[in-house]
């Protein structure tokens, strides 16, 4: 899965934002925490979610559980407003 052509990601320095371009249903703009972000970032090529979090694990220390958690929130949140591509 990766993110839908019908969106751009974009790194303002601070966060990271999802952008529609008008191409897809959703018409606005995606704000992002560092975490979400980074899942962004990972999705802008093709990956899986247990990629995404041996990603997370190598870059953040917590407990797998729960970024398996966030993870999937966030994969869910960018399905629901069709920025996901299978």
């Amino acid at each position: 899965m990766k993110i839908n052509k019908a969106f751009i990601t974009h790194d303002d320095g601070n966060q990271k934002l999802l952008v529609s371009t008008g191409a897809s249903k959703f018409s606005g703009l995606v704000r992002s925490n560092e975490t979400a972000g980074f899942i962004i970032s990972c999705l802008e090529n093709d990956t899986t979610e247990a990629e995404i979090v041996a990603k997370l694990q190598k870059k953040y220390d917590g407990p797998k559980e729960a970024m398996e958690r966030d993870v999937k929130k966030v994969i869910d949140q960018l399905r629901k407003i069709g920025a996901i591509d299978e």
